[in-house]
């Protein structure tokens, strides 16, 4: 099952509960616009290549679309679009005032050098810069890109269009970014986690969690969860598990992987183990925050975690979501786990209308107030309606889509 497909197995359940047309259906399925462009790009060795970028949008029922902007070498046309529609439902379910798009180039970031990467983002500047805008459609930072990236893309947006910080967020706080949103992503997974443990019925202090993921969003995601007094048992990364049944010292672990060139490889105070046997601890809460498509029929039936919450995105594959439900293992869906970047992001992109800037405490009070509302919108239809937490999800974003998108006439 390809990326889109699995995103349309989700929505179909929703809009069956919500007995949608099949005309609705239609047209909130189908992406707005897909763009390929071709990017000749000069290397530092003089080699001149040829990559391929995408920029999917794909819904803007409710306002200017909204996603982010990844280079990996993997990026495909369906991979963006899936992970566009998923934008659109993303914005619903927190009910921020945007629709749905995602971007992507077919380039290894960690094989090219800044220089290189600089080019290939103004040259996709130059291909897209008339189809986004702060009205239109604002990209963000995602796999492979960062506030670096962001800065380059406005800089070079600036030369079409004039001065609008507004059309990228995730900038540097020097170049009209907001304070707080490098962490926005994995704080919001905390939050919700919190949010989550007390629905169970199960105390904070010492629940016992694992994280796959050690990257901006899962060391953010252990941080907050050690001082809310979790035990952060396992962590990991690319060179494997991490595990310490007393808890992982988060900070000691962060500073170990600063100093090692973003790497745990090697890391001392814990037992080694891989990524897999990670995600089989017994454990209460399981957070998968690396790569998608990691929980499958292969091994949803050895996951004895109580709880998983999906910072990545689609870590979770439709038929391994199913095992779970069967098994009683509740699942928070990525749209809304890990919905707190695109939260923080709209923050910026508001400041950036107003030319005001938010402080840190400002940016962390309404993050943790939107999150809260949409979680209890969920939490609630889910338990009134008999159906998971995913499909309660989808159901308030299509939702909300689909009236505004009759609204306006259009159905």
């Amino acid at each position: 099952m390809r990326a889109f497909e699995a995103v349309q197995q989700y929505f179909n359940s929703a809009a069956d509960e919500l007995e949608l047309n099949d005309e609705l259906r239609t047209l909130l399925t189908i992406p707005e616009r897909e763009i390929t462009v071709q990017l000749p790009v000069e290397m530092d060795d003089g080699r001149k290549v040829s990559l391929l970028g995408y920029r999917v949008q794909h819904n803007r029922a409710r306002g200017p679309m909204k996603g982010g902007l990844r280079y990996h070498h993997e990026v495909d046309l369906d991979e963006v679009r899936s992970l566009a529609s998923l934008m659109t439902w993303k914005t619903a379910v927190v009910n921020l005032p945007y629709g749905g798009a995602k971007g992507g180039v077919a380039v290894d970031s960690r094989a090219i050098s800044s220089r290189e990467k600089e080019r290939i983002t103004r040259k996709f500047v130059d291909e897209i810069h008339e189809l986004i805008g702060p009205d239109k459609d604002i990209p963000a930072p995602d796999m492979g890109t960062d506030h670096e990236v962001m800065a380059w893309f406005v800089n070079q947006y600036n030369k079409y269009a004039g001065f609008n910080p507004a059309v990228v967020t995730g900038k540097p706080v020097e170049h009209y970014g907001i304070p707080g949103r490098e962490e926005a992503t994995g704080r919001g997974v905390g939050i919700l986690t919190i949010k989550a443990l007390a629905r169970l019925g199960r105390k904070v202090a010492g629940s016992t969690v694992a994280i796959q993921g050690f990257g901006n969003v899962g060391a953010h995601a252990a941080k907050f969860l050690a001082e809310s007094e979790c035990k952060v048992v396992a962590i990991s990364d690319v060179s494997g598990g991490y595990y310490n049944a007393d808890g992982v010292d988060i900070l000691n672990a962060a500073r170990f992987a600063r100093d090692h060139q973003n790497s745990l490889a090697g890391y001392p105070n814990a037992d080694q183990i891989t990524n897999e046997q990670l995600l089989e601890l017994d454990v209460t809460v399981l957070i998968p925050a690396a790569l998608g498509s990691v929980i499958t029929t292969d091994n949803a039936d050895r996951i004895k975690a109580k709880m998983i919450i999906e910072a990545a995105n689609s870590p979770v594959r439709p038929e391994a979501d199913q095992i779970l439900i069967d098994r009683g293992i509740p699942i928070l869906p990525d749209v809304l786990a890990n919905a707190g970047g695109v939260t923080v992001s709209y923050f910026e992109w508001a400041q950036n209308r107003q030319f005001y800037q938010w402080n840190l405490n400002r940016v962390r009070g309404e993050l943790d107030h939107l999150l809260t509302t949409a979680f209890e919108t969920v939490w609630e239809l889910a338990a009134q309606r008999n159906v998971s937490l995913r499909t309660a999800a989808f159901m308030v974003a299509i939702e909300r889509v689909a009236r505004a998108t009759k609204l306006a006439g259009l159905a």
